[in-house]
């Protein structure tokens, strides 16, 4: 797969942030086409990840994305409880590591710089200021191009 897809992906996943959608609904919204579930339902089933999960700081809603994504892609769908669950979590395992790699961490709020563990549910209006404050539209690009190479691999 060619550098220019890889980046592609990460620039409509951008988009989508910047147009709105929160962070782990941009990551898998660029991967739309490679699911087989309409994207409503996409929307709302990464709609509580936003945020370190509703805004909790936990893990980064971007990396819950590439989870997302890597789970409808080559997830299992049987009580599994063996190699084949022990495959997937290496691969869970292994994006996790590579954006680890690249920003220190896969926790929200230590991307951030925050020091509380929790916010007001509320979001932050996505201001000029709110996006120059924060990495998120470049995380979000990161968190899918690491997903694309990621696929590319397999």
């Amino acid at each position: 797969m060619s550098e220019e897809l890889i980046r592609a992906r990460g620039e409509k996943a951008k988009q989508y942030f910047l147009e709105g959608y929160n962070c782990t609904q941009a990551v898998v919204l660029a991967f739309a086409d490679r699911c087989d579930i309409d994207r409503d339902t996409l929307l709302k089933l990464a709609s509580s990840f936003g945020g370190g999960m509703g805004r909790l700081r936990e893990v980064c809603g971007t990396v819950s994305g590439m989870f997302i994504i890597l789970g409808l892609i080559s997830g299992y769908a049987t009580p599994e409880k063996g190699a084949k669950k022990a495959a997937h979590y290496a691969d869970v395992q292994e994006l996790a590591r590579r954006f680890e790699a690249e920003n220190g961490s896969i926790v929200c709020r230590e991307l951030l710089g925050l020091s509380v563990k929790r916010q007001d549910p509320t979001p932050d209006p996505r201001t000029p200021q709110y996006y120059q404050k924060r990495p998120c539209p470049d995380l979000v690009a990161q968190a899918a191009e690491i997903l694309e190479a990621f696929l590319a691999e397999q």
